[in-house]
């Protein structure tokens, strides 16, 4: 059954109303008749089956049915700091990493960041960033929604990084000592890691002094060298595979 993002859903009510881009896509775009049932969901782990009991392009009105068991949400939460990058590759990384259970991702504006966004465009891509979050989650069938933070300094990110229970790492192509494998396969698994991405250019000299002095690994993906928005995904399914829910056998 189709999903659908409601911000507030009260089952004691009986009737949902949703609203907005979510009605026009169940009247204009899937053309949804009364009667047909789909799945609602909060974004906070609460999913219901729902019957379409009135329907407009501007309001869809649906009858809870009964609430549906989550899937169950990955063993390890995973906290993404990524520095701002263009784009195209920005909305395919938060696309990505949402749809491999990312808990969190906290941009950042670091010394190599060639993004600048004024406050009314900020806002605008924060939108669309969460609209490509709600719409990897009902994709992928997550039940909750990742956080998205708006930008900071990375010495700012640095410094109020959690150190208890929590594995941070810095991922750095010139790092020729340390890979990521080494880390999680040497490291007993943790609850939460934090990971740092850099921008297009990569992080200079300065940053990398600075996160290992307040105790972030410094880790690489070996000797290829790539994108930001390719290591990112690839960051988050390595640490899915040896932590998290990517290597359940079926």
């Amino acid at each position: 059954m189709r999903r659908f993002l409601v911000d507030k859903i009260i089952p004691t009510t009986g009737l949902v109303s949703i609203t907005g881009k979510e009605a026009r896509h169940i009247s204009r775009v899937l053309r949804m008749e009364k009667g047909d049932t789909l799945v609602i969901m909060d974004g906070k782990g609460n999913l219901f089956e729902s019957t379409i009991e009135n329907i407009h392009y501007k309001e869809v009105k649906v009858k809870i049915n009964k609430g549906i068991p989550p899937l169950p949400s990955s063993p390890i939460e995973i906290s993404l700091g990524q520095a701002l990058i263009k784009s195209h590759p920005m909305d395919y990384l938060i696309q990505k990493t949402t749809e491999l259970g990312i808990s969190s991702i906290a941009l950042f504006y670091s010394e190599r960041t060639v993004i600048k966004l004024k406050p009314d465009h900020l806002r605008n891509k924060m939108d669309r960033w969460m609209e490509i979050m709600k719409s990897s989650c009902r994709q992928c069938g997550r039940v909750t929604l990742p956080t998205l933070n708006p930008p900071l300094a990375f010495e700012e990110i640095i410094k109020n990084a959690p150190g208890k229970k929590t594995l941070r790492i810095l991922l750095w192509e010139n790092e020729d000592k340390t890979d990521l494998k080494k880390v999680l396969r040497s490291t007993r698994p943790l609850p939460h890691i934090l990971t740092m991405v850099g921008p297009e250019g990569g992080f200079t000299g300065n940053e990398i002094n600075l996160a290992r002095q307040a105790g972030f690994k410094i880790v690489s993906l070996g000797k290829r060298i790539l994108r930001t928005e390719t290591a990112a995904v690839s960051l988050v399914s390595i640490i899915q595979y040896e932590w998290g829910d990517l290597n359940v056998s079926f």
